[in-house]
């Protein structure tokens, strides 16, 4: 069954070509399909494009099915092209003209962009619920071990101290940015392409301002053109914030590559959580991080995926469009993946203690000696010279004792301001009026 077809069969290898792997994802875009199906119909019931009688029954079978979604039950038949077919098709099964009727003053194009707005909305808030515990660990971790220093490094070259604290703490931080970009994608999705049917809106008086409160939508695309050059840019600035979360993982993960690692020898974990060699009794290899790395690597890649999926595409829909499902959904699991697995790792990570008591570290101070001498009157480049001087001469002295107090440094980390920003981040979502709408919806 294709919505589309009248009296003429398309050749079987152009229909498995252009069909694709779609059947598989639209499997996830079911719920959401029948969501946008109940908000259509009661539009057109206020319209008149439906009767009372008839939105009331289309929407008590679009209940069932919504039901089947969320238990894993919905099928899409063999011959049946794809979600949007097999639900029409269930409901004329049932209702006959009533589930005929309520494809009028639509199209495929901004139902499946509904559809797909809708599911992106959706993992995102499944995304931040993920990383939310992620960050709350990092900042515990970073309060635990905030008096255990480690050398920090620029060019992979002993620079002057750190500590686990700063270290747990920065990527923190760094997740609040991750939220903050992720927040910019979400805001881009929350917007409601339906009724602008195939790029050029309907004759029909339908009312989009209906559909949009009806779903939960912040707002309106409201140009009926650009709710369909929407596609791809939507998936697109979405793919961008995952692949800033991603690389916030990938590079933790390589400091804890080298942090493992027996010439820097800073973190353990436990045997159970690494593995070993067929050759090599001694090997504990961080293979979950490395894991980590690659699979957000590779994450980190597919913005500019989209981006070349979607080069040169004039207005209007194009089934290119098409292929970015398969390259963009799936990422999310990865990514919440990830996230569970970098949460199991840092939750039994051992920190090794007195590491800067080694005096293969003790250049690490020589900022410190320099700053001494700056408080005790010596003028900077002053200070600085004759530092150098004692290091090249074999004369250097130092204290490991430190006294950073700035906002931000060893002494004074901040995480308080930086869980302060990460709430707000997190609660200028407004998921909550979602929740509110989509129950309604499914209830009403």
């Amino acid at each position: 069954m294709k919505l589309w077809q009248k009296n003429t069969s398309v050749s079987g290898a152009v229909e498995q070509f252009t069909v694709g792997k779609d059947p598989e994802f639209d499997l996830l875009l079911a719920p959401f399909d029948t969501l946008g199906s109940m908000a259509h119909v009661k539009m057109l019931a206020t319209v008149g494009l439906l009767t009372r009688s008839e939105a009331d029954a289309v929407i008590e079978e679009l209940k069932k099915i919504y039901a089947l979604c969320k238990e894993g039950l919905f099928v899409i038949e063999a011959g049946v092209e794809d979600v949007h077919s097999q639900v029409e098709l269930l409901l004329t099964r049932k209702l006959g003209d009533a589930g005929k009727k309520i494809h009028s003053a639509r199209s495929r194009n901004d139902q499946v962009l509904v559809d797909v707005k809708l599911y992106l909305r959706h993992e995102i808030e499944m995304l931040v619920q993920a990383v939310e515990p992620f960050f709350q660990l990092l900042i515990r971790q970073s309060e635990q071990f905030k008096q255990y220093l480690l050398p920090g490094y620029t060019h992979l070259q002993l620079a002057m101290p750190s500590s686990f604290g700063l270290w747990f703490g920065a990527y923190a931080e760094s997740l609040v940015d991750d939220m903050t970009t992720l927040q910019a994608a979400f805001k881009v999705v929350n917007k409601n392409p339906l009724g602008s049917a195939a790029g050029y809106g309907s004759s029909f008086p339908i009312n989009r301002t209906l559909t949009t409160q009806l779903l939960g939508f912040a707002d309106l695309n409201y140009n009926v053109v650009y709710a369909q050059m929407g596609r791809g840019k939507a998936e697109r600035i979405t793919a961008m914030a995952l692949a800033n979360l991603a690389d916030t993982l990938a590079r933790l993960s390589m400091d804890a590559c080298l942090y493992l690692n027996q010439n820097f020898d800073f973190i353990s974990f436990p045997a159970e959580l690494t593995t070993g060699s067929s050759i090599m009794p001694h090997k504990k290899n961080p293979d979950v991080f490395e894991l980590i790395r690659s699979h957000c690597n590779r994450i980190k890649a597919l913005p500019n995926e989209i981006m070349l999926m979607t080069a040169n595409l004039p207005s209007g829909y194009h089934r290119d469009l098409q292929l970015l499902k398969e390259h963009l959904f799936p990422a999310f699991q990865t990514l919440k993946d990830c996230i569970q697995m970098a949460t199991l790792m840092l939750d039994n990570i051992r920190i090794k203690e007195n590491i800067l008591a080694d005096e293969k570290y003790k250049y690490a101070f020589s900022v410190e000696e320099v700053n001494k001498l700056v408080l005790g009157g010596v003028p900077f480049r002053d200070a600085y010279k004759q530092v150098g001087i004692d290091i090249e001469e074999g004369k250097f002295t130092y204290s490991t004792a430190l006294n950073h107090v700035h906002e931000g440094s060893i002494g004074n980390l901040c995480n308080d301001k930086i869980a302060g920003m990460m709430r707000e981040a997190i609660d200028g979502f407004g998921f909550e009026k979602v929740h509110k709408a989509v129950d309604t919806l499914i209830k009403g």
